[in-house]
């Protein structure tokens, strides 16, 4: 455990530092806001996932590890099958791809609700936008997936600070609270998604509990 909380700020280093990555974040748009809550309708995303087995912490740095893995290379370009006269596939190189933000992780326990206590998350980075599936290179290892989300819509809950299981929970009963307040009927399970890199001072963190609602 040690030994993984000393990789992942070297890992989200990398990434922040290097010069040609961008932090590209999800095209929205504001329906509705309310202090450090709004109401957003999400573009279609292509997103790198993986699901993880452990606490949040864990999960996150062992999740976040495999796909920066796949970001910074482990991954395969799409390749031509040449038919005629001999079929043989072309050789394929790898490619790094742009980091974006936010980094996100979601609880996958039976109890949609609960943040605290959850054993399996699914972690996932959005893809670049100038990507498609077709154009994506594909991932080598398994534990790795590419996933096409349609739009939908989200309520989005801001906040700063350090993120550890019982803050989590807490700002996600807050954000459920408000929207059962406003008769809105949520669908799915909360993430939370993060924007900085760990070096970055906890008042000066932006943190966001998502929760999709079903549109009006």
């Amino acid at each position: 455990m040690k030994r993984s909380a000393t990789l992942i700020p070297l890992i989200f280093g990398l990434f922040w530092t290097a010069p040609l990555m961008a932090t590209e974040e999800p095209n929205f748009e504001s329906l509705r806001k309310e202090d450090n809550l709004e109401i957003r309708r999400y573009a279609p995303v292509i997103i790198a996932e993986t699901l993880v087995d452990g606490d949040m912490d864990s999960a996150s740095n062992q999740g976040f590890r495999r796909i920066a893995d796949y970001i910074f290379g482990n991954n395969q370009k799409a390749s031509i099958a040449m038919t005629v006269p001999v079929v043989i596939e072309a050789e394929a190189a790898s490619e790094k791809i742009a980091m974006t933000t936010p980094v996100s992780i979601e609880p996958q326990n039976a109890d949609g609700s609960k943040m605290a206590g959850a054993q399996r998350w699914r972690i996932h980075f959005v893809m670049p936008s100038q990507y498609t599936l077709a154009t994506l290179p594909k991932p080598l290892n398994p534990q790795v997936q590419l996933r096409e989300i349609p739009g939908k819509t989200f309520a989005a809950l801001t906040y700063s600070g350090i993120n550890t299981e019982s803050t989590v929970q807490e700002k996600t009963e807050q954000l459920h609270n408000w929207l059962k307040a406003q008769k809105l009927e949520l669908i799915g399970k909360p993430q939370l998604a993060r924007y900085n890199p760990p070096w970055t001072l906890p008042f000066l963190r932006r943190n966001e509990i998502l929760q999709e609602i079903k549109a009006d």
